[in-house]
């Protein structure tokens, strides 16, 4: 039963649905990437605002400044306080290579619904690569690319490439005029052929996707991407925590307790301290081929962060 008192507190908490100008400006207009795909937003909920209300445990928009509202979603990304993140939502629709889908979907914390080739023809595209787009394989990363090759070698690789899309899709469309059913048909069709998605997560969730695509270690695909979904989207969605996220994930600098022992000594002047510090946290191990030292991977990255602070690697 509403009673007044129930009815009057409707009344004083009475909401609107949020809305944000700049993105609903952006709404349904796709964001090309690569060649042929794009990133467009559909739907969302929710915005900087949001956030602060959802850590305040509060209803309407409250009588805070804006100041103390940015200070508050800074500190919550600052603290890893994730939860008001969780508050907002946003569905992009997505068009994507399959072999960079591959990795996207890897995400597991999003709703999804792809463009299904068993009900539907394949689409009739794929990514392309420019001459002088061909990257070679990295010696000290297995899974990255370093360089570029010569453009006449890439060239040729271009063009073999047209040949395979062209030979690819003849045999694709061939196999469906005979009859072939679709799901079968299809197993053939290179990794390059673009597919679309609809991606429906929240801010937490799409701002660890974008830490880890955007990174300078992910593969150049997957990370214009997500530089795109970050500056095109979520930049005017919610513009502090997109400031935050950037201040405190994508342009911070960490420090382990190893790292800090060797800056430490390296602040004294101990350059030999520091290789002791090394030493005695595995920084720096001695090689069980021919017992010599070997300068780890985690000693590499301490490298351009005592860079950063005027400091040299003693070893």
């Amino acid at each position: 039963m509403t009673t007044d008192a129930t009815r009057h507190t409707a009344e004083e908490t009475s909401i609107e649905r949020t809305s944000v100008a700049e993105l609903d400006e952006i709404l349904g207009n796709p964001f090309t990437v690569l060649d042929d795909g794009f990133v467009r937003v559909v739907d969302y909920m929710g915005s900087d605002a949001s956030i602060v209300q959802a850590a305040r445990v509060s209803y309407g928009v409250g009588t805070r400044r804006l100041r103390e509202d940015r200070a508050l979603i800074r500190y919550l990304l600052r603290h890893a306080h994730t939860t008001p993140f969780e508050m907002c939502e946003i569905k992009l629709h997505v068009r994507v290579p399959m072999d960079i889908w591959r990795q996207w979907i890897r995400h597991r914390t999003a709703s999804v619904n792809e463009y299904s080739t068993r009900y539907s023809v394949a689409i009739d595209s794929a990514q392309r690569t420019a001459a002088t787009e061909w990257r070679m394989q990295s010696t000290g990363n297995r899974q990255g690319s370093d360089g570029a090759l010569e453009t006449g070698i890439g060239t040729i690789l271009t063009t073999r490439e047209s040949e395979l899309h062209a030979l690819t899709r003849e045999v694709y469309d061939h196999r469906l005029e005979l009859g072939v059913a679709r799901e079968q048909a299809r197993k053939d069709l290179p990794l390059s052929t673009y597919t679309e998605a609809y991606w429906k997560t929240n801010l937490h969730n799409l701002l660890h996707f974008l830490a880890l695509r955007m990174d300078s270690h992910a593969q150049y695909e997957i990370r214009e991407y997500a530089r795109t979904i970050g500056e095109e989207i979520v930049a005017k969605w919610c513009p502090v925590a997109w400031q935050a996220f950037q201040d405190y994930r994508m342009h911070t600098v960490s420090f382990s307790e190893a790292e800090m022992a060797v800056i430490e000594a390296l602040i004294r002047g101990d350059a030999e301290g520091a290789l002791d510090s090394a030493r005695e946290s595995g920084l720096i191990a001695i090689s069980t081929k021919d017992r010599s030292e070997r300068i780890g991977r985690e000693a590499r990255e301490l490298e351009p962060k005592l860079a950063r602070l005027g400091l040299t690697a003693p070893w």
